[in-house]
C-alpha cells in the first residue's frame, strides 16, 4: 500500500533486487506451472472460479497450488524438485487428479496456447483483474485476449552458481525463440480464424504494452542491473488502495513514482514487489528464472518441453550448444513465433539445440518415459521442420481432441 511520505529510493530498489531477486543458490531444481483452457460441460456453463478451485483443491498428490485465471483457465503450480523426472512425475499425478475431479462436473482441460472457440468472458472478479483489464483497455485491446484466452507452460529453474548468473540469464533469453518455435501450438485467433502465426499466443503478448512484455536482458548490463532498470522504467499498472486497485490516469514509470510521489501516496518496497508481478517478460527473475515462452501442449508433450528447456539451460553439453547456436536468432524472435520451424534458418538452429538436449536429458534427471517422448517429438516435429501448430492448422478438427 502506498505511504503518505517518501519511504524508498532507487538505491533501495537496487539493493532489494540484488538481495532478493538474484540471491543465487547452487542447486538445480525444476518447477513446473501448467495453464489449461477449460471446456464447459456439454450444454452447460463453466463453473465459477471458486467452484473450479473447489473441485480440484485436494491437497493434490504432487502438492501443486491451484489457481483460476481471468478467463477460467486452470493453473497448476508445482513445487520445485531436484531433477526433471521428479518434477514431471509429481505434476503428472496432479494433472490426472485434477482431470478426474473436473470430469465429475463435465469440465475438461485442453492443451493449447490460445482458445479459438470465441472470446471468453472474464469470470474472475478479483479487483486486480478488473484493474488490469482497465489498464490494457486504454491502449492495448489484445490485453483482454491475453487475460482470458491464453494458456502456457512455465518452466522455473534455479539461478545456479552465483558466478554464472549473468551467463544463464543471457542463455535463457537466447533460448526464448528456440523454445517458442519448437513448441508453438496456437495458430488461431479467438474467433477460430488462422492468424498466420504458429504461436498466436505470443503474437498477442507482442501486441500489448511493450514496456512490461519485451525482453529484459540488455547488452552490457548484468542480470540484476538489467532487471532493475527494466522494472524502474516500466509504468505502474496498479496501485493497491484499500481492498481495491487503482489505475494511474497517466503513464507513471516506477522510478518517477519514487522521485515524485502520487496523489495516492509514495511507493514502498511492498509496492515494488507487487509491481514486479505486473511485469510479463519472456524471462522473469523471482529468486529463480521463469521461462514463460512455451505454449500449452497436450499431456503427451508438455513433459518434453520441460525436459528440453531444462537440459538446454542446465546440462553443460547442451548449454554449450545453446550458447553457440541460439544467439543467431536474437533478431528473429517474431519470426520464430510466426514461422517456427518452417523457416530454414530457425529450423536448423532448433534442430541442433533439440538434438543436443536429447543427448543430455539424463544429465538433468529426466525419466525414461519423458526421454522416449522427447525422441518421438523430435522425429515427428523437429526433424520434419514442424511444430504442433502445424497439426492444428492442417486439421482443425484436432482442436476438440487436444487434451
Amino acid at each position: 500500500m502506498p505511504s503518505p511520505s517518501r519511504r524508498i529510493t532507487t538505491r533501495d530498489i537496487r539493493r532489494h533486487v540484488d538481495e532478493q531477486v538474484f540471491s543465487a543458490r547452487g542447486t538445480h531444481r525444476v518447477g513446473i506451472e501448467l495453464e489449461w483452457i477449460t471446456n464447459e460441460p456439454p450444454g452447460g456453463t463453466l463453473p465459477s472460479p471458486a467452484e473450479l478451485q473447489a473441485l480440484v483443491d485436494g491437497p493434490l498428490p504432487g502438492e501443486s497450488r491451484v489457481t483460476v485465471e481471468p478467463g477460467g483457465q486452470l493453473e497448476l503450480s508445482g513445487p520445485a524438485h531436484l531433477g526433471v523426472g521428479s518434477a514431471v512425475s509429481a505434476m503428472a499425478a496432479d494433472v490426472a487428479d485434477a482431470r478426474r475431479s473436473l470430469a465429475r462436473a463435465g469440465v475438461t482441460l485442453r492443451g493449447i496456447g490460445l482458445d479459438p472457440d470465441g472470446m471468453r468472458a472474464r469470470v474472475a472478479t478479483d479487483p486486480r483483474y478488473a484493474a488490469m483489464e482497465s489498464y490494457f483497455d486504454t491502449r492495448w485491446p489484445d490485453g483482454r485476449t491475453m487475460m482470458r484466452n491464453t494458456a502456457s507452460i512455465q518452466v522455473n529453474l534455479d539461478l545456479g552458481d552465483p558466478a554464472l548468473v549473468d551467463v544463464r540469464w543471457q542463455r535463457a533469453h537466447d533460448l526464448t525463440p528456440v523454445l517458442a518455435a519448437a513448441f508453438a501450438n496456437s495458430p488461431f485467433a479467438p474467433d477460430g480464424t488462422p492468424t498466420g502465426w504458429r504461436s498466436s499466443r505470443l503474437a498477442v503478448w507482442r501486441s500489448i504494452d511493450p514496456r512490461r512484455t519485451r525482453p529484459a536482458a540488455r547488452d552490457g548490463l548484468s542480470a540484476a542491473t538489467a532487471w532493475t532498470t527494466y522494472a524502474l522504467e516500466a509504468p505502474v499498472m496498479l496501485m493497491r488502495v484499500g481492498d481495491g486497485c487503482a489505475v494511474p490516469r497517466r503513464p507513471l514509470p516506477f522510478a518517477r513514482w519514487i522521485h515524485e510521489g502520487h496523489e495516492l501516496g509514495w511507493p514502498t518496497l511492498d509496492d515494488f514487489e507487487y509491481h514486479l508481478t505486473t511485469l510479463f517478460p519472456p524471462v522473469r527473475p523471482r529468486g529463480w528464472l521463469e521461462l514463460r515462452t512455451i505454449d500449452m501442449l497436450p499431456d503427451e508433450w508438455w513433459p518434453v518441453a520441460v525436459a528440453v528447456a531444462t537440459a538446454l539451460l542446465d546440462a553443460p553439453d547442451a548449454a554449450e550448444v545453446a550458447d553457440r547456436e541460439a544467439p543467431t536468432l536474437r533478431l528473429r524472435w517474431a519470426d520464430a513465433e510466426r514461422l517456427a520451424l518452417s523457416d530454414p534458418e530457425i529450423g536448423e538452429v532448433v534442430e541442433r539445440c533439440f538434438a543436443a538436449a536429447l543427448h543430455s536429458l539424463a544429465t538433468v534427471g529426466t525419466d525414461a518415459a519423458t526421454i522416449a517422448a522427447a525422441e518421438t517429438y523430435y522425429e515427428r516435429y523437429v526433424a520434419q521442420g514442424r511444430c504442433p501448430a502445424d497439426d492444428l492448422h492442417a486439421d482443425p478438427t484436432w482442436l476438440r481432441a487436444v487434451t
